[in-house]
């Protein structure tokens, strides 16, 4: 079986010490292709570094992450721009991007505005977007909205919300990335995934985040699609074999990785 993660921080000092066997264990594991999102100006010399190593399996994104959307976050922006002008790159998507009111909402406005624009900016590149959504659902989608462009298209990364919020996710155009929270009992995620058709869902790890049961409490890592995969095909009644089928073409087609002949 082929699968794909696709969110996932393998950049980050978590893996430094093995960095190299987490990727082997993934691609063991039969996760092919590896999608990773960007935080800020600190990590994109190492995401870029580990998808020049690993070329066939890790893709890169570029974007400005809200939490890091702060003093300075213009000037942030403008270097996600620097970089998606610059030939030499194939970004396959503007991310991690969105709003997330969680922790702090002092820089609300601003997190709001820097959404804004950086789907414009994927709008202008013709580029799917990875959306960060916490607390904050039905605002990002408001603003994907406004925009009305048939062109913008993404996937709200390890969503958490409610049937309603899922529907009106589809409507717009996106897809739902789905997570080690599928596993947790009581997440109500379960109940989502069980209404919404294969054809709208992805995998990610949001490694080394949010490790599924049962790994909980340990580190994520991309290896651990498969157990992600089977707890999706329980619940919706069909063999993984079929959700991992689904759920990598739907990766294929929206990060535009389906090889040209």
């Amino acid at each position: 079986m082929n699968f794909c993660d696709t969110h996932a921080h393998l950049y980050l000092e978590e893996f430094d010490a093995d960095r190299d066997a987490v990727i082997a264990r993934a691609v063991a594991s039969g996760v092919g292709k590896i999608l990773l999102p960007n935080i800020d100006r600190s990590s994109i010399h190492s995401l870029l570094n580990l998808s020049a190593a690993y070329p066939s399996v890790c893709h890169p994104m570029i974007g400005l992450h809200p939490t890091s959307v702060k003093a300075g976050w213009r000037e942030e922006l403008e270097i996600v721009e620097e970089y998606l002008e610059a030939p030499e790159y194939c970004f396959r998507a503007v991310g991690e991007i969105g709003i997330d009111l969680y922790w702090d909402k002092t820089y609300e406005a601003e997190q709001k505005e820097a959404f804004s624009r950086q789907l414009d900016l994927a709008l202008r590149y013709k580029l799917p977007v990875a959306v960060h959504t916490r607390n904050s659902f039905d605002i990002a989608a408001d603003i994907i909205a406004s925009k009305n462009e048939p062109g913008l298209r993404g996937v709200f990364h390890c969503f958490g919300g409610n049937i309603a919020q899922a529907k009106r996710a589809i409507s717009l155009g996106f897809m739902l990335g789905i997570g080690g929270v599928i596993t947790y009992k009581n997440s109500g995620l379960q109940q989502v995934v069980a209404e919404i058709p294969l054809a709208h869902l992805l995998l990610e790890t949001d490694a080394p985040f949010l490790p599924p049961v049962p790994r909980r409490g340990e580190r994520n890592e991309s290896g651990y699609i498969p157990l992600i995969a089977a707890k999706v095909a329980e619940i919706k009644g069909v063999a993984v074999e079929s959700v991992a089928e689904i759920t990598t073409q739907n990766t294929m087609n929206l990060f535009d990785l389906t090889p040209r002949s």
